[in-house]
C-alpha cells in the first residue's frame, strides 16, 4: 500500500528529508517525479539537488514565483499552485511513477491557494487504488486533516539557524 509521509516544522531540513526520500527510492530502481510549488525555478537557482535529481532521470516540475509577500508572487502562486495540482494528479492517475515529492506544498493549502478539504478529499479516495504512489508532502503547518490521513508526519524544529542567527547568507551545499 501508497504511503503518504509528511515533513513539517520550523526547522531546516524539510525539503532536504523529502529530496532523501527521492534518493532512497531511486536506489530501490522507483520512478519518482518532483512536483516544488512557491519556489523559485531550481535551474535558475541552481539548486543542487535539482541538479542531481535531474542526472539521476528524476522529473522535476517548479510551480513557483517566490516569497508570497513580495510583489505579485502571491497571485502568481495561486494560479501556479492549481496548474501544480493538476499536473500532480495528472501523474498520480496516468500511474508514471512510485513515488512523488510535494515540496512545499503545505503552503498550497495553508495559503489557500487550494481547498484543504478538496485536496485531502481527493488523497483520500485515491490513495487505495492500484498503483497510486508513495507521496512526500513538505511544507510547514501542514494542516491538521492532512496529519491524521498521512500515515508519517516527522515535524522538524528549529533550534539554531546560521542565517538569523549569525546573519549569514544563504550558500550553495546547505540552503541550495
Amino acid at each position: 500500500m501508497a504511503l503518504i509521509l509528511i515533513y513539517t516544522g520550523d526547522g531546516k531540513g524539510k525539503s532536504s528529508a523529502g529530496i532523501g526520500q527521492v534518493v532512497r527510492a531511486l536506489g530501490h530502481g522507483a520512478r519518482c517525479k518532483v512536483g516544488q510549488f512557491i519556489k523559485l525555478d531550481p535551474e535558475r537557482l541552481d539548486s543542487g539537488e535539482y541538479q542531481i535529481l535531474r542526472r539521476l532521470g528524476v522529473e522535476w516540475k517548479n510551480w513557483g514565483a517566490g516569497f508570497s509577500w513580495i510583489g505579485d508572487n502571491d497571485a502568481k502562486n495561486r494560479e501556479l499552485a492549481i496548474e501544480g495540482w493538476e499536473t500532480v494528479k495528472g501523474w498520480i492517475e496516468e500511474r508514471s511513477c512510485d513515488l512523488i515529492l510535494l515540496d512545499e506544498f503545505t503552503y498550497t493549502l495553508t495559503l489557500g491557494y487550494l481547498s484543504t478539504e478538496s485536496v485531502v478529499g481527493y488523497l483520500e479516495s485515491h490513495r487505495r487504488e492500484e498503483g497510486f504512489p508513495h507521496l512526500v508532502i513538505t511544507g510547514r503547518n501542514a494542516p491538521e486533516s492532512l496529519v491524521e490521513m498521512a500515515d508519517m508526519v516527522s515535524s522538524i524544529e528549529l533550534v539554531k539557524h546560521h542565517l538569523y542567527d549569525s546573519k549569514q547568507k544563504a550558500q550553495p551545499m546547505i540552503e541550495f
